[in-house]
């Protein structure tokens, strides 16, 4: 059986209007092996140490840029005597994506499974990305009018200057680990389609919809079988698990933050009953919803 480290549900905000989140951390004996769905870029801006993504080391000290794409098993060393001082941010794959016929950022994705997943700047462009760093970071904590346009905004241009000096790096031969290996791919062996990401992505959009992977062939002009096999092998989890994991992470985050009845919270996340919400809520769970949110609020309050 496939071992999958600590899988990591939420960050602040995730469930908001504007899933995004930055923070700047101090990791004196770095962080445990984890993956999560939502995208992650970190920057380190001083000590040492080193970075695991999907098996593939890759060194961090001031400057180093990493862009951690959903699901990928990644974990972070801190060299002896060292602390590794760094900003972390996470975000939806809804801030990528445009409306309409414009991509977005959304090649980003695709483009993580063949090239590197890191970068090292110096000089003057290290200068530059953590005043980008900064500068997104003051205004996350502040309250001026045009936040969330501004973030985003700041968001993108520093995803920008990641890739354009992905690409340059590379062209100019820079010492990557080899990111077309089986194991750089997410979870290993596993050759992951570029046209996962728009599924991956339809799917948290519309989980709250009935929703079948013949609805998804019909969307995407793939066979089922072919759209839960990259599905499988992108999250480690079966369409069907996938699909009940994200709902049941909506329904956790309503039991606890709001008075909805169970079964309106059941509609609200995509399940036509109660019966069957409260069925698979348990089996996931251990615990049906109605005690879920007693002990979640008797957690709370003390």
């Amino acid at each position: 059986m496939t071992y999958f480290p600590d899988y990591l549900k939420t960050y602040p905000n995730m469930h908001s209007s504007f899933p995004f989140h930055i923070s700047k951390n101090t990791l004196e004996h770095g962080f445990r092996a984890h993956r999560h769905d939502f995208l992650e870029l970190s920057y380190v801006i001083e000590g040492t140490g080193s970075e695991s993504i999907n098996d593939v080391n890759h060194e961090m000290r001031t400057g180093t840029f990493t862009f951690v794409l959903p699901y990928q098993v990644h974990e972070i060393f801190t060299d002896p005597g060292q602390k590794l001082v760094l900003y972390n941010c996470m975000f939806s794959m809804d801030l990528l994506m445009e409306s309409g016929n414009d991509p977005g950022l959304s090649g980003l994705l695709g483009e993580m499974t063949a090239m590197p997943a890191y970068i090292q700047l110096q000089g003057h462009d290290q200068q530059t990305m953590l005043a980008l760093l900064e500068e997104m970071y003051q205004e996350y904590n502040g309250t001026e009018r045009y936040r969330q346009t501004l973030l985003k905004g700041k968001l993108k241009e520093i995803l920008i200057r990641f890739d354009r000096h992905r690409w340059k790096q590379s062209e100019q031969g820079a010492p990557f680990a080899a990111a077309t290996t089986a194991e750089s791919l997410p979870f290993h062996g596993a050759k992951t389609s570029h046209a996962v990401w728009p599924i991956i992505h339809y799917i948290h959009r519309n989980y709250q919809e009935e929703l079948a992977l013949s609805d998804l062939a019909s969307q995407f002009s793939m066979s089922a079988s072919r759209i839960s096999e990259v599905i499988k092998q992108t999250t480690g989890q079966t369409f069907v698990h996938f699909l009940h994991d994200l709902r049941l992470r909506h329904a956790c985050s309503l039991l606890v933050s709001t008075d909805m009845s169970v079964t309106e919270i059941a509609h609200e996340v995509g399940y036509g009953s109660y019966k069957t919400f409260s069925r698979i809520f348990r089996e996931s769970k251990g615990i049906v919803p109605k005690d879920y949110r007693k002990a979640e609020h008797h957690r709370r309050v003390t």
